[in-house]
């Protein structure tokens, strides 16, 4: 009986430690999703959006480091003119690093929007100190 009872404990202190792992793992594994797998997704989708968005025109910079110009943009390809004699070069558009002209139009978006608070800042204290001057 007293055998019985000391295997009764033994097994229900293993069952708790097998849940306690269990936990544990899918705790480390939420942990890890966040910190590593969920950002990772989230920047190839912004990788993504960026390559679809390339038009006409655009200054693109590839993978290799051969900076061009767009000439012809096709459903999984592009040909970009480079250099002064305007060589034409086809490429594949996994092979796109950034886009120049899209990075140049959202610093500019942002300096005017940073102007425009400025404006807005400046024009705030010109009312209070003409306020402050007609009392």
């Amino acid at each position: 009986m007293d055998f019985t009872l000391k295997l009764l404990e033994a097994t229900t202190a293993k069952q708790g430690n097998q849940w306690t792992t269990i936990l544990l793992m899918a705790a480390l594994f939420g942990v890890m999703y966040f910190v590593m797998i969920r950002p990772q997704k989230k920047k190839q989708k912004e990788e993504q959006q960026m390559r679809d968005a390339i038009q006409i025109g655009d200054e693109i910079t590839t993978i290799g480091g051969i900076c061009g110009r767009v000439v012809t943009v096709k459903e999984d390809s592009l040909v970009i003119e480079t250099g002064a004699d305007r060589t034409k070069m086809k490429i594949t558009r996994w092979a796109i690093q950034t886009n120049n002209t899209a990075e140049d139009r959202l610093q500019a978006e942002r300096a005017a929007q940073a102007a425009a608070k400025e404006a807005e800042k400046a024009e705030k204290k010109g009312r209070r100190s003409k306020k402050s001057d007609e009392e």
